[in-house]
């Protein structure tokens, strides 16, 4: 485990236990998952390091949940906070997590290595099937565990 990657010698410490077989996990604060490889390698870890080494990157962010109290439906599909006693008039009570995982194979083995753009990364990792945050937080929307309000404010604060 690596506390956090702020650093190009933290960074490099973790590429290079990977090199060697290692499992390592570790935090890296970026918007998105596609950004953590851009943040590794603006750090000055080389694109085949990144490349070679990098199985996966998971983004995620924390949202709040409705209370199941006094949420109100807005629509045929979603619901609003209202707030009542039971969540101190907020309309949440509780938080949940909205991920985004990006799932590193050979396709984008060769984008890192080929310095794609951020923008071509991330239209690549949508056509392999990964799911956004604001997909993933939209998803919670529709099964009436948070609004819309809230996923908009979360994901764009990103």
């Amino acid at each position: 485990m690596v506390g956090e990657m702020r650093d190009k010698e933290t960074a490099r410490v973790a590429v290079q236990a990977a090199l060697t077989g290692h499992l390592v996990l570790s935090t890296l604060h970026t918007n998105d998952a596609v950004t953590g490889i851009t943040r590794l390698l603006d750090m000055g870890i080389e694109d085949y390091l990144v490349a070679s080494t990098l199985n996966g990157v998971l983004a995620q962010r924390l949202i709040r949940r409705l209370c199941e109290h006094c949420k109100k439906r807005s629509t045929a599909r979603t619901y609003e906070a209202v707030g009542c006693e039971h969540c101190g008039h907020s309309g949440y009570s509780g938080r949940i997590a909205i991920t985004e995982l990006l799932v590193i194979d050979d396709n984008f083995r060769e984008l890192i290595t080929s310095r794609a753009s951020r923008a071509a990364m991330q239209e690549a990792a949508k056509k392999a099937g990964m799911k956004t945050l604001r997909e993933s937080g939209m998803a919670l929307v529709r099964k009436g565990i948070t609004s819309k309000l809230e996923v908009l404010k979360v994901v764009s604060e990103a």
